[in-house]
C-alpha cells in the first residue's frame, strides 16, 4: 500500500511498529504538528528513527546562495519576501518536542559531516539549490548556479549537519 499524504496530517489505516525517515523532516516547518501526527501513527512500543538536516546544515553555502539571490539585480526580484522552505532544528529543541508529543526514550544528536561533491554544479543543481531554482525562470538557472559557485569555496565543501532522532511510543 502506498499513501501520499501531508505528514502533519498523517492518517494510517492502523498503527505501525516503526517509522523511519531520511532527509525529510527539515522540509516541514511545524515540527510540533509533525511529531504529534507521527506519535498518533505508532503502535504502543513503536519506534521512530529519523535523520534530517539539523541546525547549521550547509549554513555557509545557504548564506552565499541567499546573498546572490537578494543582492544580484538579475535575481533579486524573484526572491522578494522569500525565506526558504527549510527548518533546520537543533537536537535539544527536537528532544523537547518529541517528549511533548508523548514519546519516551528520546535521543537526539547533531552529526557534522563535510562533503566535497565531485561535480559541484550538478550536485548543487539537484540537491542544494533546487528550491532556489523553483523561484527562477529556467533560462536563469545556469547563471544563478554559476554565481553561487563563484562565491563559494574552491573546491566546493558543504558542511552538512545531520539531526538524528530515536524515540519510542510508551507501552
Amino acid at each position: 500500500v502506498v499513501l501520499c499524504q501531508d505528514l502533519v496530517e498523517l492518517e494510517l489505516p492502523e498503527p505501525v511498529d516503526l517509522i523511519f525517515s531520511n532527509a525529510t523532516f527539515h522540509w516541514i516547518s511545524d515540527h510540533d504538528a509533525l511529531f504529534a501526527a507521527l506519535f498518533k501513527a505508532l503502535a504502543p512500543g513503536g519506534q521512530l528513527v529519523a535523520q534530517c538536516g539539523g541546525r547549521g546544515n550547509i549554513n555557509a553555502f545557504c548564506v552565499t546562495a541567499d546573498e546572490v539571490a537578494t543582492q544580484d539585480p538579475v535575481f533579486a526580484d524573484h526572491f522578494a519576501g522569500w525565506a526558504g522552505p527549510w527548518h533546520y532544528a537543533g537536537d535539544t529543541e527536537t528532544a523537547r518536542r518529541l517528549e511533548r508529543a508523548g514519546f519516551t526514550d528520546v535521543s537526539c544528536w547533531l552529526e557534522p559531516r563535510s562533503v566535497t561533491p565531485e561535480d559541484a554544479g550538478g550536485f548543487v543543481r539537484t540537491v542544494c539549490l533546487v528550491r532556489h531554482l523553483d523561484r527562477l525562470p529556467e533560462e536563469l538557472w545556469g547563471s544563478f548556479i554559476d554565481a553561487v559557485l563563484e562565491r563559494s569555496t574552491h573546491p566546493l565543501v558543504l558542511d552538512y549537519v545531520r539531526l538524528n532522532m530515536m524515540a519510542r511510543a510508551p507501552g
